[in-house]
């Protein structure tokens, strides 16, 4: 008789009665065998009906202590309701020569993963897969497990052994994932085949984007241009994209095209800073200083300490003679609390232009702990310190040019007038 309310519940649940469903789910509770419970336990289960689900498998666990399914169960109920110590609780309880020791291992890797604790759901999953060495979920959750936790190399192997049997596990697709893993490991040409074999189970822009990338990573520029090119026409609002596919085609030698592209992506993406900064660096070769100027500007209206664009600008700058607009604009960023090591070295060449003798030698200080080692800014630094007549600092410097390089002529020439 119960069993057949069981079938009544269901089918009034699926006809969309769900109170009346509801309303003779105690009967059942109350009067329905143990092997009804449990199926009705299932069924509430796949309804999402958790707190129904653990009450009718606590009793049942309660009542058959040694049924490993019913408290296994019962800890993927827990786990669900978010009770992470009674699930661990019991999973814990269940023996390693049960057959069910190595489900448990997978159910308990999971929660330690959530509280944190890696190396604790690591051995978990090791235990499982000494028990079950050839179980492709097993693997895949160690492949998982690894990459997320940025070892890369570890989750390889795993991902290989589950793609001998499966392509997708849990909506993951294996070949994709490998691809990826491979990538991050630096391994950019053997990624590429199995990009390809994910591009042709399905087609999308996370995938196309990896692939793209990779081949660039492996300097195969025009399979680069190929693979973000279509990615392109499939998701032109893919903002990722742009920069490296102006960046490839910089590196193919097609200077405007790269423009082309930066531009492009910046009008899908006008607050894309690491776009304005490419963009400005693409005119600069190109010619068009005051297009340069004009992206490089917007990049850091978006982000006033962006390091990279200030010192483009400057740099820029610098080379038109703009000797006042190079100390205003790298004086303001430095007093907001921005810094960099080429700040002193420009703000010193543009003070020395401007004839602020003494505040340029206090950069040219400053910076000399940063470039010490740089024989250009050497060269420059020794030669104010000769115009300002410290003839004794400047040869300290030539000196440190001649044991840096000591084939460097011009230095050793100084060098010898200045002992003179």
């Amino acid at each position: 008789m119960c069993m057949k309310r069981i079938e009544e519940i269901v089918h009034l649940v699926e006809s969309g009665e769900v109170q009346k469903a509801l309303a003779l789910v105690p009967d059942i509770k109350k009067n329905g065998s143990d092997e009804e419970k449990y199926e009705l336990a299932d069924h509430l289960y796949s309804w999402g009906m958790l707190e129904e689900t653990k009450e009718l498998l606590e009793e049942l666990a309660h009542r058959y202590p040694d049924e490993g399914e019913i408290r296994l169960f019962l800890a993927e109920v827990y786990t669900d309701l978010e009770e992470e110590e009674n699930a661990l609780a019991i999973l814990e309880q269940i023996d390693e020569d049960d057959p069910l020791f190595a489900r448990a291992c997978l159910i308990a890797a999971d929660l330690y993963q959530m509280q944190g604790l890696e190396e604790v759901s690591e051995r978990k999953l090791q235990q499982a897969y000494e028990k079950m060495p050839d179980e492709p979920i097993i693997q895949f959750a160690l492949a998982e497990l690894y990459f997320s936790m940025g070892q890369y190399s570890k989750s390889i192997p795993f991902y290989e052994k589950v793609l001998k049997k499966e392509k997708t596990i849990a909506g993951t697709h294996i070949p994709e994932r490998l691809a990826e893993a491979l990538s991050l490991c630096g391994e950019f040409e053997q990624a590429l085949p199995y990009y390809d074999e994910a591009l042709q189970e399905k087609l999308d822009s996370r995938t196309l984007f990896g692939y793209g990338v990779t081949a660039f990573q492996a300097e195969y520029y025009q399979t680069a241009i190929e693979k973000l090119s279509e990615l392109k026409a499939l998701d032109p609002e893919f903002v990722p994209l742009y920069l490296y596919l102006a960046k490839a085609y910089e590196h193919e030698g097609q200077l405007e095209k790269s423009y082309e592209i930066a531009k492009e992506g910046i009008h899908v993406d006008e607050w894309n800073k690491e776009l304005l900064l490419y963009a400005g660096k693409v005119a600069l070769k190109l010619g068009k200083p005051d297009e340069a100027e004009s992206w490089l500007k917007k990049a850091i209206e978006i982000d006033q300490g962006y390091i990279e664009a200030l010192t483009t600008l400057s740099s820029l700058l610098l080379h038109q003679e703009r000797y006042e607009e190079v100390v205003s604009c790298l004086e303001e960023v430095m007093a907001q609390g921005e810094y960099d090591p080429q700040f002193e070295w420009d703000l010193a060449r543009a003070k020395h232009k401007l004839e602020m003798y003494s505040d340029a030698l206090n950069h040219y200080r400053e910076a000399y702990t940063f470039f010490k080692n740089n024989i250009d800014f050497l060269e420059e630094y020794g030669y104010f310190l000769i115009e300002e007549g410290d003839r004794e600092q400047a040869k300290e410097i030539f000196q440190q040019i001649v044991r840096l390089d000591p084939g460097h002529i011009e230095a050793a020439d100084m060098l010898l007038q200045l002992e003179e």
